[in-house]
């Protein structure tokens, strides 16, 4: 079973891997360094994507193993791994709360500065409507805690 969190930033993404690490499940947060990168896009801009070549290795040996494996992150071309995927989970929140967590986190930097604030908005206005669009369930963070999401996440591989 291959299940992906994908949503904004701020949304708890890092928070439930941690836990479903905690808990002995093989989670890996595809939104650090080694993971994604740095790259420009077709216009030019800058786009921190995965890194296709590390991914596809995982996804094969996940495969092969058919140990679970919990995936997080958000892409530009991740669609292009759904059919690899068992279930897209979005992880969603108001975003009065996103800005809050984003403001006062300390694991992770992005979302700081006032720009990367309008980012966000702005990736919640554009981008969370194509994910929950191909998202196979969606889960309000703002309403459940990070071991509500992380149990509904387990109930997933008993279904």
């Amino acid at each position: 079973m291959r299940v992906l969190l994908t949503g904004m930033s701020g949304t708890g993404k890092s928070s439930v891997m941690t836990e479903l690490a905690r808990r002995g499940w093989r989670a890996v947060d595809l939104d650090t360094p080694e993971w994604s990168e740095w790259t420009t896009d077709a216009e030019g801009q800058p786009d921190w994507t995965w890194r296709t070549e590390r991914l596809d290795a995982l996804l094969s040996e996940a495969k092969a193993d058919g140990q679970p494996l919990f995936l997080s992150g958000t892409c530009t071309f991740q669609g292009r791994y759904y059919g690899q995927l068992d279930h897209v989970v979005l992880l969603s929140a108001p975003a009065d709360v996103l800005l809050r967590r984003v403001r006062t986190r300390t694991n992770n930097a992005y979302g700081k500065t006032e720009q990367e604030q309008a980012d966000i908005l702005h990736y919640l206005e554009t981008v969370e409507p194509l994910l929950r669009h191909s998202a196979h369930l969606e889960l309000d963070t703002s309403r459940l805690s990070v071991a509500e999401v992380s149990d509904r996440l387990e109930a997933l591989l008993r279904a």
